[in-house]
């Protein structure tokens, strides 16, 4: 049976489209308390998930080490947007540990904000590693390497030990196995596993609440989560969803998307976490079930968002011309929270 429909588009009387996903919300570890769709089956998280991928580097040490702080900790949970600050921040990260540029294996990529990467364009230079999107996560896992005197050559495999820290902390918040037959490539090269969606919500889960963690990973998730509330801009940046949520709401809600429409959250005022997957892998989609899920636990404080959680549709002259809504199965499911 496929996936419900989660978000209609309209136009004047219309569904002009639509998106089918699976969603899945989970207080304090518990069962869940909003599962629609296909909740069981594996699917990569991607970038969503930076914050667990994060946790070696302020485990280990590495981040007192080196001496980073809200900036660069957020930069290493970012999918970040190319912008100056980004990529000055991802480059003085690399000099702290000895190492440059050339030691990042995420590949070359232009600034996924337009304004950046015309900047270049019009000085006649190309992007960098520095300018990928995951550049922090990046520098971040070779600190981890550095202070564990690891190695940095082959940090991106799987059978590093950075990665195998990462596969751990993983493994350890959503309660799932990391399956070898499992394990695909992302983006940026570094190893990506794929898990349900309820593992993934009770990992954001145990991130809101901290309960059933040892003292340091509760202590490592909870700078993390801080730090992201504190320099939102460095973990998307101008102009985007994640950014403009965490810069509204601050730490009431962790949010971060990854590619092919995923979308993870915690809540720590509710004890909630939150896990989705877009069938058609538009963020767009993934956006919108998110947006609806935190004016549903959020209520008065998303109404003084503004436009941020602002659904409608306008074209090039700013004329309304539909909303994106959710749909009958997604309005009934969230309608019972607040919990």
């Amino acid at each position: 049976m496929p996936n419900p429909v989660l978000i209609n588009l309209t136009r004047g009387n219309l569904v002009e489209s639509f998106h089918r996903g699976a969603v899945c919300v989970v207080r304090a570890g518990e069962e869940p308390v909003v599962a629609l769709g296909d909740i069981d089956q594996p699917i990569y998280p991607r970038s969503a998930i930076k914050v667990l991928q994060a946790l070696p580097l302020v485990e280990s040490g590495a981040a007192d080490a080196f001496g980073m702080g809200d900036k660069e900790l957020a930069l290493a949970c970012a999918s970040h947007n190319g912008e100056t600050i980004h990529v000055e921040t991802a480059s003085a990260m690399l000099e702290k540990i000895g190492l440059s540029e050339s030691d990042l294996v995420c590949g070359n990529q232009w600034p996924m904000r337009e304004e950046a990467t015309r900047e270049l364009a019009v000085k006649g230079e190309t992007p960098s590693a520095l300018h990928n999107n995951c550049s922090g996560k990046h520098a971040g896992m070779l600190s981890v390497a550095v202070h564990l005197k690891a190695g940095v050559q082959g940090y991106e495999h799987v059978d590093h030990p950075v990665q195998r820290q990462v596969r751990q902390s993983i493994e350890d918040m959503t309660g799932e196995a990391a399956l070898p037959e499992l394990c695909g490539i992302d983006g940026c090269s570094l190893p990506t596993w794929a898990m349900p969606l309820q593992g993934l919500a009770r990992a954001f889960s145990r991130l809101a609440t901290l309960s059933d963690l040892a003292p340091a990973r509760a202590a490592a998730c909870k700078r993390l989560v801080h730090a992201c509330a504190r320099a939102p801009h460095m973990v998307e940046g101008t102009g985007r969803f994640g950014t403009g949520v965490m810069g509204t709401l601050g730490a009431a809600a962790f949010v971060k998307g990854g590619a092919e429409g995923v979308y993870c959250a915690a809540f720590p005022e509710q004890g909630i976490g939150l896990a989705l997957k877009m069938d058609d892998g538009a963020r767009r989609g993934s956006e919108a079930v998110a947006a609806h899920v935190i004016a549903a636990l959020l209520g008065g404080r998303v109404e003084r968002a503004g436009d941020l959680f602002n659904m409608q549709l306008a074209n090039w002259r700013g004329l309304r011309v539909g909303e994106m809504l959710p749909s009958d199965e997604l309005e009934s499911a969230l309608a019972g929270l607040p919990l």
